[in-house]
């Protein structure tokens, strides 16, 4: 059976300080590959891996002062999600996934008639790490 996480449960910490506004955190892992050719093959007969990133995005109502500070000063973070899946009612937290060595990249702004502001701080982590 899947482990089913809540978003509403769960809390996103950057330098030990909770994130208000949190609406949404997605990352992605990038390894960078070389494929190996075949001598007079158009196939391959190997990969080779080379550097990997993580490359993620926070989506906040209105903005964050910290995360701000963080992309003006150049600043290096780390990010802390505690994931907790909900039992009626109580709350378990059952994963903690760490971003080490991160860098705010970019900053995307939104506004619209009908929902809050919404800011996108675009982020790099040198590794993430799910316990």
């Amino acid at each position: 059976m899947p482990t089913v996480f809540s978003a509403n449960r769960s809390s996103v910490l950057v330098d030990g300080d909770p994130v208000e506004g949190l609406q949404s955190l997605t990352f992605r892992v990038v390894t960078e590959r070389e494929d190996i050719r075949a001598i007079g093959s158009d196939e391959r007969i190997d990969v080779s891996f080379g550097l990997r990133t993580v490359q993620g995005e926070m989506v906040l109502r209105s903005s964050s002062d910290k995360l701000d500070e963080l992309l003006h000063q150049k600043q290096k973070f780390q990010i802390v999600a505690n994931l907790k899946k909900e039992y009626g009612m109580e709350t378990e937290s059952v994963r903690t996934v760490s971003f080490d060595d991160c860098f705010v990249e970019g900053k995307s702004f939104g506004l619209d008639a009908s929902a809050p502001a919404a800011t996108t701080y675009s982020f790099t982590a040198t590794r993430v790490r799910e316990e």
